[in-house]
């Protein structure tokens, strides 16, 4: 998982140098960092966008286990470009390569969502959950450690967490060939449809309406496509507003509190321990029929979460507001990934979370960049209260969702 931090700020530092431009004021250096930082955090997004539906939908017709080694390989050799790169463009390269590869991500939903059982592939995705979050406790950390190291050995900050990088993935790519078992049936592949029109793939009005699900010989009833455009459009306007304020985070402890990429660090870790401890615990163990009450509970949290955050003057207030965030990021994606893998055949599980990883890429690659440009123009205060307040949109759609469901 790519968290923003000092690397970004860095990098905006090394461009306006090499351009030539003017530092001026110290109210311009820091908030043209946040939105170049925002620039550069959502094309990753974006190219996620573009490859996790075309993944999903290869990955049922050719299989799970082929597409994640695939992309597997391709995220070996964008850290290998990371680790060698001595310039901005390789920089971009490695984004680029990365971000395409990172569509993997709905694969592992997809094995998850080919389970019959539903307490299984509820339990499955809080898993998924709780590697996120254990990623995300020990990953900042590790990697502020090993750039810290690398400076006062002389090398490049940013190439020994690359070297790491790589060598996770190599071992990830191991576990996969020799453990990893095909979970897509051939039953499943054999009546697996051929690919529709591209724009079904890559048309964002397509990708909401899950054209690519709906246009094949089995469509799931209307009541159930209704259910499921509903549960897609609740999960992009969440991840829209979610991921504009995470951005901004690291910039905020930043230019407030003065937190140094460590502290960052350790800053993420507590938040990864709440995730894990929440996931691990309360949801792996919500029934079935209670995902949206449980995903409702867990947006309202998000409003004082972020108020508290946004309004913080010290420590103490910010690491409340934390904790509020933490819970709540526990509890929605997996509980709406599990509301979703319900929905589509065993030959669609794929293209189903494929579409749903597009969707929450794209609300990752739009929202840093709209939460970046607030937070540039309007402050840290406004930014966070504003995009609170927007949480009522993504609780009233829903509220839309539920009464799908009741009818």
């Amino acid at each position: 998982m790519h968290k923003p931090g000092m690397v970004y700020i860095s990098l905006c530092r090394v461009l306006w140098t090499c351009l030539g431009r003017p530092w001026g004021s110290l109210w311009k250096t820091k908030y043209n960092s946040v939105l170049f930082g925002g620039l550069i955090g959502s094309l990753f997004s974006l190219l996620q966008f573009l490859s996790s539906p075309v993944t999903g939908a290869l990955s049922d017709r050719y299989g799970r286990r082929p597409l994640l080694i695939l992309t597997t390989l391709g995220l070996m050799s964008s850290y290998a470009v990371w680790a060698v790169s001595r310039s901005f463009s390789m920089f971009l390269l490695f984004r680029v390569i990365g971000g395409i590869c990172k569509g993997n991500v709905s694969l592992c939903t997809a094995i998850v969502a080919d389970l019959p059982c539903p307490k299984a592939r509820n339990r499955g995705m809080a898993m998924i959950g709780i590697a996120f979050s254990l990623g995300f406790t020990v990953g900042p950390l590790m990697g502020a450690y090993f750039a810290l190291r690398s400076r006062t050995t002389g090398n490049v900050f940013y190439q020994t967490p690359a070297l790491l990088a790589l060598a996770f993935s190599v071992a990830d790519l191991l576990f996969i060939w020799v453990m990893m078992p095909e979970t897509l049936t051939k039953d499943a592949k054999a009546t697996s449809s051929k690919f529709g029109d591209s724009s079904d793939f890559l048309n964002p009005l397509s990708l909401f309406h899950f054209s690519a699900v709906s246009r094949t010989k089995d469509p799931p009833p209307k009541q159930r496509m209704q259910k499921l455009q509903a549960l897609g459009l609740v999960y992009f306007c969440y991840l829209f507003l979610f991921s504009g304020l995470e951005f901004t985070l690291s910039f905020l402890t930043h230019q407030r509190f003065h937190f140094t990429s460590m502290q960052q660090g350790k800053m993420f870790f507590f938040i990864g321990v709440i995730m894990a401890s929440i996931q691990g615990g309360y949801a792996r163990r919500i029934k079935p029929g209670q995902h949206i009450r449980a995903v409702q509970v867990a947006i309202i949290a998000l409003i004082p979460a972020f108020i508290l955050i946004g309004l913080s003057w010290n420590t103490t207030m910010l690491y409340v507001g934390l904790a509020l965030y933490s819970f709540a990021a526990a509890i929605v994606v997996p509980c709406l990934s599990t509301l979703v893998s319900d929905h589509g055949s065993a030959n669609q599980k794929g293209t189903v979370m494929g579409i749903l990883r597009s969707l929450g890429a794209l609300a990752r690659a739009l929202g840093p960049v709209v939460s970046s440009s607030v937070y540039w123009i309007a402050g840290a205060q406004i930014c966070f209260l504003l995009t609170s307040a927007s949480f009522i949109i993504p609780l009233a759609l829903l509220r839309t969702a539920s009464r799908l469901k009741e009818e």
